[in-house]
């Protein structure tokens, strides 16, 4: 067995997190983008700059922000009266809402660049034959942005699996609950356990790259993708 039994179950507390996580990414930034896209408004690049902040912000910041916000006492407690539970803090649930708002500019500005590029001129063209906005965005937006979607995805969901800051904040190290992948890889060096250490780190490496491998192949089969932030 290559990881630990522990590892594995940390591994999969990740995998289950990145995916929620890009699965709520998705839903959330797309009428976010297309707006953000298709609008100038006053006071936008503020807003821009605002969901940017994960890019630039050391995690531990946004990791204690959010644990004090997600806290008992804190602004989001009406979040965890929704959830029916005292805090937010070292749960899973809380885990999933740092989450989002950690990764969202990766998955936010992919599907931006995307709906940027769409041609305004044929969905007016539609418009004036009388097709809808929903059958527009469906029939003439979705297909021309299936790569800024996967480019999405896959920088979400990557993003995400490899979180510390943030989800030790927010999280802590609650085994089969709270305990991901790079938390155990951290604790595993703390405790001087270096051949743990390096089999959980050789798996992320792995995962991490092979996934990078199939967006940028795709991309070089697909030129004219922006999808970078």
């Amino acid at each position: 067995m290559i990881l630990s039994e522990g590892d594995w179950l940390a591994l999969g507390v990740s995998i289950q997190l990145a995916l929620l996580t890009t699965v709520i990414l998705l839903g959330l930034c797309t009428p976010l983008a297309w707006w953000l896209a298709r609008r100038r408004l006053p006071g936008q690049a503020l807003l821009e700059a605002v969901l940017a902040l994960p890019l630039v912000l050391p995690p531990s910041v946004l990791g204690f922000y959010l644990l004090i916000g997600l806290g008992p006492n804190g602004p989001g407690g009406w979040l965890a009266d929704a959830f029916e539970q005292r805090s937010l803090a070292f749960t899973f649930t809380g885990l999933v809402i740092g989450s989002v708002v950690y990764s969202l500019p990766f998955v936010l500005q992919p599907l931006k660049n995307a709906f940027s590029s769409i041609d305004s001129q044929q969905l007016d063209m539609a418009a004036v034959a009388g097709a809808r906005p929903r059958d527009r965005f469906f029939s003439l937006v979705l297909p021309q942005c299936r790569e800024g979607y996967a480019s999405a995805a896959i920088l979400g969901f990557a993003h995400t699996l490899g979180e510390f800051g943030v989800v030790l904040m927010i999280g802590g190290s609650l085994s089969g609950e709270t305990r991901v992948a790079s938390v155990a890889l951290y604790e595993h060096v703390e405790a001087g356990d270096y051949i743990s250490a390096h089999r959980l780190a050789a798996v992320l490496l792995g995962l991490s790259l092979l996934l990078l491998w199939g967006l940028f192949r795709w991309q070089r089969r697909r030129p004219g993708l922006g999808a970078m932030p």
